[in-house]
């Protein structure tokens, strides 16, 4: 029997392959918002406008489905990181892209901009004992940059991060009452994570499919 599984979610019963078949299951839903996103880049070439780092988005949004789903199906930790590797990257990657497209920022300020999530995201969970810590630094991340851009630039994508920002502290409320909600709601709210998550990447995308001008 495998007692080297990773056993955080409340839905997960045991080490078997289908012990979170909802949190497994609801992975498609970054799937499905990535192939939205493939298809909205396709009007874009229809258009002339040629982007590759949309398609990387886009990439990534697939990606992390998959990695999410084999973490919760395998429970490893080799699952694990193919589950919170591609996250990282996204976040990362889009903090430099937001800030360089969106508000026109130099390559030091936009490097700043990276340094500062990375910082957050690896002092929040220490400090604080958050589990879910480390996603405080995409929220802050988003909070700032659309209130920046929205209230300073009037920049369209300003918007579209502050609402990505209001799904995403919804989300990340849920992923994190779910374990202390377990005796109660024995399948956990770490699904409706996924599902959101999912609107949440879909907002920040297209956002930069449609406003991201290339510099």
């Amino acid at each position: 029997m495998n007692t080297e599984y990773i056993d955080i979610y409340c839905e997960r019963t045991g080490p078997a392959f289908w012990s979170e078949p909802v949190n497994a299951i609801t992975n498609f839903a970054f799937i499905i918002s990535a192939l939205f996103i493939a298809k909205l880049i396709r009007h874009q070439l229809r258009q002339g406008n040629r982007d590759i780092v949309s398609w990387i988005f886009c990439a990534l949004i697939f990606i992390i489905g998959v990695g999410s789903w084999l973490f919760h199906t395998h429970a490893t930790r080799w699952a694990l990181l193919s589950d919170v590797i591609p996250i990282a990257i996204f976040i990362l990657l889009y903090t430099w892209y937001a800030l360089r497209r969106f508000a026109a920022a130099t390559v030091l300020v936009s490097g700043a901009g990276v340094v500062i999530v990375l910082a957050i995201a690896a002092a929040v969970p220490p400090l604080t004992g958050f589990r879910g810590g480390s996603y405080v630094a995409a929220l802050v991340a988003m909070l700032a940059i659309g209130v920046y851009l929205h209230f300073s630039r009037c920049h369209v994508a300003g918007s579209a991060l502050l609402q990505a920002a209001a799904v995403f502290f919804v989300s990340l409320m849920l992923r994190t009452v779910d374990l202390p909600l377990c005796g109660q709601f024995p399948l956990g709210t770490h699904f409706a994570w996924h599902l959101l998550n999912a609107v949440v990447l879909f907002i920040v995308a297209r956002a930069m499919v449609l406003y991201g001008k290339r510099i």
